[in-house]
């Protein structure tokens, strides 16, 4: 199922039963555009790396709390992923169908063919509840764990949870 707009993408929460409170906000490209515009939510707030590595062969949707620093290179050894880098517009496009700034957790379903290997940081799999964006970035959602946990069950992927030091 192709979810590319964001009514799309509700349709799909609401077949799942996953309930979400939705917050329409400016456009934001970064955590200190989102911190700014975007109002108190309940929920940890989240950073999405989608990254590459050196050959290309690999993608990774990262996501960590906001507050985390994220070194590639350690990341990359942690994971066995040599030569992390963000990947471009084209492949986040391509991948995920979203463009930057509307990464979340929830563009995983838009990965049919699971060519995308998520990660997320213990600190976000273990909160009672995360802030995603729904495709766009003028928009975001809070979404319980356990709504997470059943998207992305239902998108065909696995989550790997690993834990992220705070200096990482």
């Amino acid at each position: 199922m192709n979810l590319a707009t964001p009514d799309a993408l509700y349709q799909r929460l609401d077949a799942l039963g996953i309930t979400y409170d939705r917050t329409e906000h400016p456009p934001v490209y970064t955590c200190e555009e989102a911190e700014k515009v975007v109002p108190p939510l309940p929920g940890v707030r989240t950073k999405n790396l989608f990254l590459r590595d050196k050959k290309g062969r690999r993608h990774l949707l990262v996501v960590v709390s906001q507050e985390k620093r994220v070194d590639l290179r350690e990341l990359g050894a942690l994971l066995d992923a040599k030569g992390l880098m963000l990947a471009s517009d084209e492949r986040l496009l391509q991948h995920l169908g979203v463009t930057s700034g509307a990464v979340s957790v929830l563009a995983i379903a838009n990965d049919h063919v699971g060519s995308v290997e998520l990660v997320i940081d213990r600190d976000v799999w273990s909160a009672e509840a995360l802030l995603a964006h729904p495709l766009v970035n003028t928009a975001t959602l809070v979404i319980p764990r356990t709504g997470i946990e059943r998207f992305v069950a239902a998108s065909g992927h696995e989550a790997r949870v690993i834990d992220l030091p705070r200096s990482l």
